[in-house]
């Protein structure tokens, strides 16, 4: 292993680096998730508020995205290190998934919302971790029925299904008295063309905390606009109120400056109608996880992942969900932003990315930051949504086409997509199936999509090489 002096190189897994170079380096990292680690629980509160119960999440909602930082960085550090067999030991960077937001949504929309229903996600997420868990100790019979090809098409879905989620954000929250306002939809815009921006015309860090920058300069325009338009309107029923892109600024003075995270801020309700397609969720996560460590060790370590690291990696995003939801946070799993900038940077020592998941322990302290991030006006998350959850479509289709495409893989992908996809998206296709069949099948193309996708695998003659 080549070092110079006593340092590693940015290059090696293992080895120490001058902390003027991990400190750096780790910050990009946590840049590059920052917000897409707290978007979820931004929108799934929302989404439970906007149903029912607004000021129990008033007053718990800044206290779950300061636990969602901490949390992702205590379980980035147990899959860097390693705990036992929990732990893959390879260069990833764990949060809050954005890829049960469509399963979870519908779990929100059949308990109608409030905060039972968040009760019953965290509920499915303690039982679905400890599944996903169990799946990662027993991964080494089961690979064969993961190749690139299914976990392409899963993750397709899981953007697909996002989309949607991230226009109605775009338009300024769906709930929103203003929804599809010109101000709503220009914000976003001017977000998005922003990110664009410093994607494509900087480099290094800012070019990689695009969407950081973006969001920071939506804050800013949101803040300016009071000066030159009115902050309130009047629905047709003559009921004023106040405009979804205005900023709460009172909400981050009243938060303190320093708390200990809250153990079980929302207390876990266990239905079988949040259960049953949240585990399913988890296998489905298992399988983008395979993906994603896959990922990291060809793209930046030149390398297949060992059975051991994908094993270890599964387990850890199990019971790391499991360990996220007893302090009312969505699973937390790796993050596919960081697979790309690993990809791109080849900058993998763990050092390094511990730097960064220290970091975000210490943001996990703070309140008045998980307030500022709480108070994000819609249509500012829209703007950089849209591009966040199209850029894991495109991680899809480049998972797909890793491999030629052949007529088999083709028939998987566009099966599973049309079927599997097509039931989700148009549930009302379900109607008079059996209850049970509808939670699982009818709440979210990702399911659906995954289950018909493994099953092609398993049942489709593989093509003979030609000689």
């Amino acid at each position: 292993m080549e070092k110079t002096g006593q340092y590693a190189q940015p290059g090696q897994f293992e080895g120490r680096l001058p902390l003027a170079q991990a400190i750096p380096l780790g910050l990009q990292h946590v840049l590059a998730m920052f917000v897409g680690n707290l978007t979820p629980i931004l929108i799934i509160t929302n989404l439970c508020a906007a149903l029912g119960g607004a000021d129990e999440f008033a007053a718990i909602q800044v206290s779950l995205l300061q636990n969602a930082m901490l949390v992702a960085g205590i379980v980035t550090l147990v899959q860097l290190y390693a705990i036992g067999p929990v732990g893959g030991k390879v260069p990833i960077i764990m949060g809050t998934s954005s890829g049960f937001i469509g399963v979870f949504q519908s779990v929100v929309n059949v308990m109608g919302g409030g905060i039972v229903a968040y009760g019953a996600i965290m509920g499915a997420s303690l039982i679905g971790g400890v599944f996903e868990g169990i799946l990662g100790v027993f991964l080494k019979p089961l690979r064969r029925f993961f190749p690139a090809v299914v976990t392409g098409t899963v993750v397709l879905s899981i953007g697909l299904s996002l989309i949607g989620v991230g226009v109605g954000s775009f338009g300024g929250g769906t709930g929103a008295a203003d929804y599809g306002s010109l101000e709503n939809l220009l914000i976003a815009l001017a977000v998005m063309v922003i990110v664009l921006v410093f994607k494509h015309a900087a480099k290094g860090l800012a070019s990689s905390s695009c969407i950081l920058l973006g969001i920071v300069c939506g804050y800013v325009i949101c803040a300016v606009l009071p000066f030159f338009l009115s902050t309130t309107g009047v629905t047709a029923e003559g009921v004023e109120y106040t405009k979804a892109w205005v900023l709460n600024w009172n909400k981050v003075l009243e938060a303190p400056w320093f708390a200990v995270p809250q153990l079980m801020p929302v207390k876990p309700v266990f239905d079988l109608r949040a259960i049953l397609p949240v585990m399913i969720m988890f296998i489905v996560t298992a399988v983008e996880t395979v993906g994603d460590i896959s990922g990291v060790t060809e793209g930046g370590m030149g390398r297949e992942a060992t059975d051991t690291e994908l094993s270890g990696g599964i387990i850890c995003d199990g019971l790391g969900s499991s360990f996220a939801a007893l302090f009312g946070v969505l699973p937390n799993t790796s993050f596919s932003q960081n697979v790309g900038l690993v990809t791109m940077t080849k900058i993998v020592n763990r050092m390094a990315l511990a730097c960064g998941a220290v970091f975000l322990v210490l943001c996990g302290l703070l309140p008045k930051l998980a307030a500022l991030v709480s108070i994000m006006p819609q249509s500012v998350l829209g703007g950089a949504a849209v591009i966040m959850f199209s850029s894991i479509v495109m991680s899809g289709i480049q998972l797909i086409t890793r491999e030629p495409l052949t007529t088999r893989s083709m028939s998987i992908v566009s099966v599973a997509l049309g079927l599997g996809y097509g039931l989700g998206a148009n549930s009302a296709v379900l109607t008079d199936l059996p209850q049970a069949v509808q939670l699982v099948f009818g709440g979210s193309g990702i399911v659906p999509a995954a289950f018909v996708a493994i099953l092609m695998n398993v049942l489709l003659p593989k093509e003979k090489a030609k000689a």
